[in-house]
């Protein structure tokens, strides 16, 4: 699983990079998930989605075609998500946080963002931007003029260095939050978040709390076997590193 490539606010070789890495995984994976932030910015119009993507829903479509299915949780940044994901490329879509098996383990997934303690500013902000007017609205604007305001909002190059202190924040309440629920449900054999930026596996009895980190700068991905421990590896334009 990977999160947190925010594409389009990066450089060009990290989505070469993604490409790449989908098609190693097409090959070894039985389950790949894409936990939100994948695009920087995704709203689809009516005819029209936010350009420079091509490769890396060529490789997503790729993968589904190979018949490993895809989960995509959408993230802050591609929540908008809709028919061109779920019926063209052929990926899982979800806007909410979804229990599913992964290596035969159950798992419960969700991007992070406005779970946990803290985020109250953003819970309220994203009530109004996730709301069915705000959409209908943004849909009347040019694609041209709503994926430019959507970069200024975006405010994704101010994280690009290592995670301050507002990220290891979120990292922790995102962690206690995922070790609650495994306390709580002993059926869940592993919490899935994404969102901070930070990497982590943390077991809490015997199950698992993972997050991919981020792709954007240090190309973390997280592996799921059906028994041990989540890893974390990094994709290093070829065979993956630990």
């Amino acid at each position: 699983m990977v999160s947190d490539a925010h594409l389009g606010a990066s450089p060009g070789a990290r989505a070469a990079d993604l490409a790449d890495w989908l098609r190693y995984a097409r090959q070894r994976a039985s389950h790949v998930v894409l936990n939100g932030d994948i695009f920087d910015f995704w709203f689809e119009y009516g005819r029209a989605i936010p350009r420079g993507h091509v490769r890396v829903l060529g490789a997503i479509a790729e993968v589904v075609d190979a018949g490993v299915p895809v989960t995509f949780l959408g993230g802050n940044h591609d929540w908008w998500g809709g028919p061109c994901l779920a019926e063209e490329i052929g990926v899982s879509f979800h806007r909410a946080p979804v229990r599913t098996s992964l290596a035969g383990r159950s798992a419960y997934i969700a991007h992070g963002d406005g779970l946990g303690r803290g985020d109250y500013g953003y819970r309220v902000a994203s009530g109004v931007l996730r709301s069915r007017v705000f959409r209908r609205a943004f849909r009347w604007l040019h694609p041209d003029l709503g994926g430019r305001l959507a970069t200024l909002l975006s405010r994704t190059e101010s994280h690009a260095g290592r995670p301050g202190e507002g990220n290891r924040q979120r990292a922790r309440a995102l962690e206690a939050l995922a070790v609650r629920k495994l306390e709580r449900d002993e059926t869940l054999d592993i919490v899935v978040f994404g969102h901070t930026h930070v990497p982590a596996v943390a077991e809490v009895g015997g199950r698992y709390y993972v997050n991919a980190g981020r792709w954007m700068r240090e190309r973390s991905y997280a592996v799921v076997e059906t028994s041990g421990p989540p890893r974390i590896e990094h994709w290093r334009g070829g065979p993956p590193s630990a």
